[in-house]
């Protein structure tokens, strides 16, 4: 499913027309993303949280060459889902 089935979708379920629902999909998407940004997390009960985690600085390999190559520290997003979301796809 890509971004415009998913507002198809919530327009649908919500009874509401698609440009409303493609603009509270766009902004659940900011606001998800300005709330990592600063360092936050959200969570939404039985679906999931959002979160970013710190991933170390480590040593990896130029595939081309086989060089050793050094990379950085990161952020990165990370998504852990929740258990009724688990359920519902088992």
């Amino acid at each position: 499913m890509n971004k415009s089935e998913l507002v198809d979708s919530i327009a649908a379920q919500a009874d509401i027309p698609k440009a409303a629902a493609g603009r509270a999909l766009d902004a659940m998407i900011e606001s998800i993303g300005s709330t990592l940004k600063d360092g936050g997390q959200v969570a939404l009960v039985g679906f999931g949280t959002f979160l970013v985690k710190e991933r170390a600085a480590r040593t990896g390999r130029n595939p081309q060459t086989g060089e050793p190559i050094q990379i950085k520290a990161a952020k990165v997003p990370s998504f852990k889902p929740g258990k009724a979301l688990k359920d519902a796809v088992n």
